[in-house]
């Protein structure tokens, strides 16, 4: 990636976060060529996985 990510903006709520990635490309705010690959053999499909401060997957 050639240019700086935008800062991601904080979220009062799950739902105005989940309005917000519907519209938006995540490749402006997040520089994926340092993401690493992760395993999480224990997690099951209905398990909610949190990222960050009031982010989840």
């Amino acid at each position: 990636m050639t240019k700086k990510p935008k800062p991601t903006p904080v979220f009062q709520c799950e739902a105005e976060e989940r309005a917000f990635w519907e519209e938006h490309d995540s490749t402006d705010y997040v520089d994926w060529s340092h993401a690493e690959r992760v395993v999480m053999p224990s997690l099951k499909p209905t398990d909610t996985l949190s990222v960050g401060k009031n982010r989840r997957i």
